[in-house]
This record gives C-alpha cells, sequence and structure tokens, in this order.
C-alpha cells in the first residue's frame, strides 16, 4: 500500500509540472462548454422567441388577400412587411435583402377570385347535398393560382418545411372563411362569420406537449443540459495529451528497465497512475458541473440541473474517466514519441467526438455511421449522461449504455497489457 501512495505522490508532482497539459485537460473544455451552450441557448431563442421577417407581395389587394395576410400574422411566426399591388416578382429578392428578410411571398392578382370561386362552387355542391336550392347546372371552373414563396439560401430544409405548413394552413382558414361566407344569408354574413371562425379555432383539437422522461418530471432540458455533459466527456478523454506523453517519456528514459531492478512490480505504476488520472477526471466533471450550476445563471445562461439519481451519476462519471484513462494508457503504450501520442490521441478525439454525437446529434447521423459510432467510447459515455439528464433515468436504467462502456474499458485495458509484454516492459 506504502508503494501505491509513493507512486501515486509521484505521478501526482509530475502532473502538475505540465502546464500544458492541465491546461488543455480544464480551460480548453470550459470555454468549449461556455462558447457552445451560450451559441446553442441563443440559436433556441432565435427559433423559440424571435419571428421570421416576411415580405410580401400583395398583387391582388382585395378582401380575400388581406385576410390571408391576417391568417398569417395570427400564426405568430411571421414579422410581415407589406407592399400593395404594382410590385413585381423581380424585384423581390432586392427588396427581401433591403428589408432583410428571410421570406418572401409573392400572392397573384386572381388570388381572391380563385379563392371565392372554389369556395362558391363548394357550397353550391354543399347545398345541393343538403336538398337546397341552388344552381347545380352551371359548373364554375377557376384556374388554379399559386402563391410563391421566396426563401433566403441561409434557411435549412427543416425550417422550409415548417414556413410551408404555416403559410397552407393560413390558405385554408382563408378558404374555409369564404366558404362560410357563400353558406350563410348576406345580412347575417358579417356576425355568422365571424362568430363561427372563433367557434371553429376555439374547439379545435388541442395538443399537448410532454418530454418523454422516466421519473416523471416535466423540466424541458435546455442547452446546457445538452452541452456539459457531452464537452465534460470531451475533457475527460484529453487526458491522453497528458497521460500518453507520461507514458512514453518514461519509456525513453529508461524508468521501465529500472523499475525491473526494484523491489516491487511495474502493476503498481499503472495503478497509480490510473488512480491519478482518473482523481483527475472526476475534478474535471466536479469543476465543470459547478460552473453549469451556479455561474452559468449569473451570465444568462440556464441552469444545469443535475439528475436526481446522484449515486447514479457518480459511478458514471467513474466509468467514463476510467474508460477515458484506459484510452491514454493504450495510446501511451504504443506511442514511439511525444508528439505522436499527442497528435494521434487529440486527432482521434476528435474524431471520436464527431461520430459519437458530441458535434452532430446521433439521431442525425446516416445509417452508415451506425455501426462507427457504436465503435466510439465517447458514443456511450454521452448516452449514458443523458441517460441521466434529459430522460430522468435512474442507474438501473443505463444497462445497455453502461455495459457497452465497461466492455470497451476492458478492451483498452488488455490490448495495453497486451502492448507492455509485447514490448518486454513488464
Amino acid at each position: 500500500m506504502f508503494k501505491l501512495w509513493a507512486t501515486f505522490i509521484k505521478d501526482l508532482r509530475l502532473l502538475f509540472r505540465d502546464k500544458v497539459g492541465l491546461l488543455l485537460m480544464f480551460v480548453m473544455p470550459i470555454v468549449l462548454a461556455i462558447l457552445i451552450a451560450a451559441i446553442q441557448n441563443n440559436t433556441f431563442k432565435l427559433v423559440n422567441d424571435n419571428k421570421f421577417s416576411v415580405v410580401v407581395y400583395n398583387e391582388d389587394g382585395k378582401t380575400t388577400s388581406h385576410d390571408f395576410i391576417t391568417a398569417l400574422k395570427e400564426t405568430g411566426l411571421f414579422k410581415l412587411r407589406e407592399f400593395s399591388a404594382g410590385k413585381e416578382e423581380v424585384p423581390l429578392v432586392e427588396q427581401m435583402q433591403k428589408e432583410d428578410a428571410l421570406i418572401g411571398i409573392v400572392i397573384p392578382p386572381s388570388f381572391s377570385s380563385h379563392i371565392e370561386l372554389t369556395a362558391k362552387t363548394l357550397s353550391n355542391k354543399i347545398s345541393a347535398d343538403l336538398g337546397l336550392t341552388s344552381d347545380t347546372t352551371k359548373k364554375i371552373k377557376s384556374r388554379v393560382e399559386q402563391i410563391t414563396v421566396y426563401f433566403s439560401p441561409i434557411l435549412q430544409e427543416s425550417f422550409r418545411q415548417s414556413i410551408n405548413g404555416a403559410v397552407r394552413g393560413a390558405v385554408q382558414l382563408t378558404e374555409n372563411k369564404q366558404l362560410i361566407r357563400n353558406l350563410y344569408d348576406p345580412e347575417d354574413q358579417k356576425k355568422t362569420v365571424s362568430t363561427l371562425q372563433q367557434e371553429i379555432l376555439q374547439n379545435q383539437t388541442q395538443i399537448h406537449e410532454v418530454t418523454a422522461l422516466r421519473n416523471g418530471q416535466k423540466t424541458i432540458p435546455n442547452a446546457t443540459q445538452h452541452n456539459i455533459p457531452a464537452w465534460t466527456i470531451f475533457a475527460m478523454f484529453f487526458v491522453v495529451t497528458s497521460l500518453g506523453s507520461s507514458l512514453v517519456k518514461e519509456k525513453l528514459n529508461g524508468s521501465f528497465i529500472r523499475l525491473k531492478t526494484l523491489p516491487t512490480n511495474y502493476m503498481v505504476t499503472l495503478a497509480s497512475k490510473q488512480i491519478t488520472y482518473l482523481c483527475v477526471t472526476l475534478s474535471q466533471v466536479a469543476v465543470i458541473f459547478a460552473i453549469g450550476c451556479y455561474w452559468f445563471p449569473l451570465v444568462g445562461l440556464p441552469k444545469l440541473n443535475l439528475p436526481t439519481d446522484l449515486t447514479g451519476l457518480i459511478v458514471v462519471s467513474c466509468i467514463c474517466g476510467w474508460c477515458a484513462v484506459s484510452y491514454a494508457l493504450c495510446i501511451g503504450v504504443f506511442a514511439h514519441t511525444q508528439e505522436q501520442a499527442n497528435g494521434f490521441g487529440a486527432v482521434t478525439i476528435v474524431i471520436f467526438a464527431a461520430i459519437g454525437g458530441l458535434l452532430v446529434p446521433s439521431f442525425a447521423m446516416p445509417a452508415s455511421f451506425r455501426t462507427a459510432m457504436n465503435l466510439s467510447p465517447l458514443h456511450w459515455c454521452l448516452e449514458s449522461y443523458y441517460g441521466l439528464f434529459l430522460e430522468g433515468s435512474k442507474l438501473k436504467d443505463l444497462g445497455t449504455t453502461l455495459f457497452p462502456l465497461i466492455g470497451i474499458t476492458l478492451i483498452l485495458q488488455l490490448v495495453s497489457l497486451w502492448g507492455l509484454k509485447q514490448q518486454k516492459l513488464i
């Protein structure tokens, strides 16, 4: 036990001498966590709180087209800038740039007449089906008109689909309003149309949104809940820059050979290094999580809400830290120079982060990347943390993510021991 303690103190002193390694392990992940959380939080606010700027060219100018514009406003998604008839479609793009608008909408000249004819055709058919007096001998035909929607090239496909859905909804609301006008007598029309429209809107089937959390809570995860665990894992695995270099340095300066002449086992040294850097990874967890809990609210960022299962959080952090240390150990065993350990270790961590879901959400990965994603230890670390932070899981629910992580860790340990034996260092 004394040998292990003495070796632990020695590794701790070597660690504090590695200023660059400490900088990479603590400062860089903290800066990344703050920047990414702030950027993503602002993105969420842009989508949820702000409205899309829209330029509308109304070439129709009649009551029905104004009803359509009113319906667009009532969706709550758009901030409209309307231009009256007489404008042509060609300068619309220039007008969008001038108004800094992401969307442009052109209402065609015959929009109102098309809506009115369509509504009259349908109302006549309804009246005929009900046995009421109607002119069914005359077939009313109208040319199908198109509302042209211009999108800024920076808008992604998901935003375009949402905007198209809102525009279609406004068109349907306008068509329904015109249909109601045709079904009622002109003298009762104004009051009936307004009242019936309100009743239709108020009696719509409501959609109740619930976040699928296992603990039954209704708290919606924020940008901090997503980013702090992810960049904490990234920080853990960057111990490769310090531990990997330390192992390579000891191999090059003959420390391994000298240890063979002493009355001790090198397994004690390996255990000491792993314990030392496991403490480092747990310190990273404590520091970054504390920043998310206490400092983020002071600078206007969402607070990190720790999971209810704190025991599970500690266990998951220990397993993730051990996996990170095992990977750093494996890199240090097979690297021949410190440059190789630092370069290869850092690059592979970024690659594992990319395919593991830290840089791009795992659900957005193409199917061809699924196998590679499952081979990334960072993926299983992230899934374990997300189970606690986002889904409200308990430790007993995390078997599907922790067992693969433990399996990868054991494989890395065995490969490291095999590499040391092949190099005749133990």
